[in-house]
């Protein structure tokens, strides 16, 4: 997997960023495959290409297209930079109806956009509007899942532990955070994580701008 500098992510920063993702029909299971395609045929890139492009291997790009595996968040970030997207394009969700006057303000528990990765990773999209410049992010992560490749983008994110414990690298810098501890720092700065155990942890992110 390549590992995203700083000075890589200035100069090739993503420059079409779709308003909202291709309708998938409510009951399909999962999308995040079908929405990769879509994209990917609409930029007229080959399957060769961008498996190139990101580092990854044909056969395995070609298994996270057709839902057969879930990506780990560096292939995913690594795959949307190169379409000209974020992560959060492809987050999906079932369909409820939503209150006209909560439409854009509001995101109740059960419409949140989840997108699921390797080792059991889930990331839900708390952030109501996805043109605005925050994003805020809860990752579930089960015991001993980790984000094990640092990766960096543009802007700055703060953490708070909500449940659990993470492990978090910085840099060079190395923190253990428990329930209630919160972080902040350069997204700029390759970062990396893990949740040593033993239970669940939860996280809640917050990036600006929203560049995940």
């Amino acid at each position: 997997m390549r590992r995203w500098s700083a000075e890589a992510m200035k100069s090739d920063q993503p420059q079409v960023r779709p308003a909202e993702p291709p309708a998938v029909p409510p009951g399909s299971g999962k999308v995040l495959g079908e929405r990769l395609r879509q994209l990917r045929k609409r930029r007229h890139m080959t399957l060769a290409a961008l498996a190139e492009g990101c580092g990854l291997s044909i056969g395995y790009l070609s298994q996270i297209e057709r839902d057969l595996a879930e990506p780990s968040i560096n292939a995913l970030f690594s795959i949307a930079h190169h379409l000209g997207v974020t992560v959060q394009w492809f987050f999906s969700g079932d369909d409820h109806a939503v209150p006209a006057e909560e439409h854009s303000y509001v995101i109740r528990r059960p419409n949140r956009l989840r997108v699921a990765f390797e080792q059991g990773i889930v990331d839900e999209l708390l952030t109501p509007q996805m043109s605005l410049a925050l994003e805020m992010i809860q990752s579930h992560m089960p015991p001993g899942s980790e984000v094990g490749q640092a990766y960096a983008h543009e802007g700055d994110e703060v953490g708070l532990v909500i449940s659990g414990r993470l492990e978090l690298w910085v840099g060079e810098r190395y923190f253990l955070l428990e329930e209630g501890d919160s972080f902040s720092h350069s997204s700029r700065e390759p970062h990396r994580y893990r949740n040593p155990g033993p239970g669940d942890t939860v996280v809640v992110w917050a990036i600006t701008p929203p560049t995940y």
